[in-house]
C-alpha cells in the first residue's frame, strides 16, 4: 500500500516461487547485466517494461524455483524483523526521553524567519543553520528528561571518530581488493555496483579506511547525516572518504548510539553542524561534539542496544540466505 514513482517497473507472477526466482535471477550477475543491456539514453539511462518483458530467464525445474524463492522469502521476513526491532528500539527512546514529534518541535521554535542568539552562544558560528530553534528546542527537552548529556567523543560512547584522509583510489578486479562502498548505498544490504580496491596499493591507509561490525558510519558530505550500522558482512569493507566511522566504546553503547543518531532528533543534531556554500560538509570534530542524552532507565537503555544489535544480527542472516540463492542460481 505504498505509492511508488514512475521510475519503478512493477512485475506480478502468476506462481508465487516465481517471485523470488525472477528476483534472484536479475540480482545475479549475468541477469543483472542482460537487464541493463536493454538499457537506453545517453546521460540517464532506462529500461522500459517492454525491455523487460523480452528478457529470457532459465526455465528452471520448479522444485529449485521453489527452493529460491523459500531462501529470497526468508531473507526478507528477517529484513522486516529487523526493521520492527529498529522501530520498537526509536519508540522506547521516545517515550522514555518523552520526545514530541519533530514536526512540533519545528512548528513551535520555527514559525518567524528570524531569531535571536546570545553572543555567548556564538561558538564561533556566524551561519544561521548552526543556531536553528529547532536544535535549541531538542537539547532544552534532553536535559529536562535525561539523566545526562554527553557527546559521542565521550570515552563511554566512542573509541575513535575516523574521517578518513581523501586519496588517489586504485581499483582492482572482483576478488583482489577490498570492497569500496559509497555514501548512495548506505542503506543497501547488499549494495549494488560495488567497486574493489586495491589492498596492495592501499595498505598504509587500511587501518583508517576498513571498518569492523556494530561501528556506525555517518555521511560527511553532499547529502549530511544519513546513518548505518556497519552488518557482519561489511567487515573489513571501505566507506569512500565521504563517510566518517564512530567506533563505539563497546557493545553495550553500540546499537544505543545508532538508534539515536538515526533518529529524527539525532538527525537535527547532526546537521547543525553542516558548513560549506557549494557542497555541504561536516567533519570528525563535528561529529565528535554531537550531544547524545544517557537514560535515567538503564535497563530501557540496555533493551533499545539490544534491539538494535539483535537487528543488525538479522540483516546479516538475510545477507547470508539471500548469498545462498544466488549461489543455487549461479551452480
Amino acid at each position: 500500500r505504498k505509492v511508488f514513482s514512475d521510475d519503478v517497473i512493477r512485475i506480478s507472477f502468476k506462481k508465487a516461487y516465481d517471485l523470488g526466482y525472477v528476483y534472484t535471477f536479475l540480482k545475479s550477475k549475468v541477469g543483472n547485466l542482460i537487464l541493463r543491456t536493454n538499457g537506453y539514453g545517453s546521460v540517464i539511462t532506462h529500461i522500459e517494461p517492454d525491455h523487460l518483458a523480452e528478457i529470457q530467464i532459465p526455465n528452471a525445474p520448479v522444485e529449485i524455483r521453489e527452493r529460491i524463492n523459500d531462501l529470497i522469502a526468508r531473507s526478507y521476513t528477517l529484513r522486516d524483523e529487523s526493521n520492527e526491532m529498529i522501530d520498537e528500539a526509536t519508540n522506547l527512546l521516545v517515550q522514555e526521553l518523552q520526545l514530541p514529534p519533530i514536526y512540533e518541535m519545528e512548528k513551535a521554535t520555527a514559525e518567524v524567519n528570524t531569531f535571536s542568539v546570545k553572543l555567548s552562544n556564538v561558538f564561533g558560528r556566524l551561519d544561521a543553520s548552526y543556531h536553528v530553534p529547532v536544535v535549541n528546542a531538542i537539547i532544552s527537552h534532553l536535559q529536562r528528561y535525561a539523566e545526562e548529556i554527553t557527546s559521542v567523543g565521550d570515552a563511554r560512547i566512542s573509541k575513535e571518530v575516523i574521517l578518513p584522509p581523501r586519496f588517489a583510489r586504485v581499483y582492482v578486479d572482483e576478488g583482489y581488493g577490498r570492497v569500496l562502498i559509497g555514501g548512495k548505498q548506505l542503506y543497501e544490504l547488499d549494495p549494488a555496483g560495488k567497486k574493489y580496491l586495491s589492498t596492495e596499493k592501499h595498505k598504509s591507509l587500511l587501518d583508517r579506511l576498513e571498518v569492523s561490525h556494530n561501528t556506525t558510519l555517518i555521511t560527511r558530505s553532499g547529502t549530511i547525516g544519513k546513518v548505518a550500522l556497519v552488518p557482519k558482512h561489511w567487515e573489513h569493507w571501505v566507506p569512500s572518504d565521504h563517510i566518517i566511522r564512530v567506533v563505539p566504546a563497546d557493545n553495550s553503547i553500540a546499537g544505543y548510539l545508532n538508534i539515536f543518531l538515526a533518529s529524527d532528533y539525532g538527525h537535527q543534531l547532526i546537521t547543525r553542524y553542516t558548513y560549506g556554500s557549494v557542497v555541504d560538509e561536516i567533519d570528525d570534530d563535528h561529529v565528535r561534539d554531537i550531544p547524545i542524552p544517557l537514560l535515567k532507565n538503564k535497563d530501557v537503555q540496555k533493551t533499545i542496544n539490544d534491539h538494535a544489535l539483535a537487528a543488525n544480527q538479522k540483516r546479516y542472516e538475510a545477507f547470508q540466505l539471500e548469498q545462498k540463492a544466488l549461489e543455487i542460481m549461479d551452480s
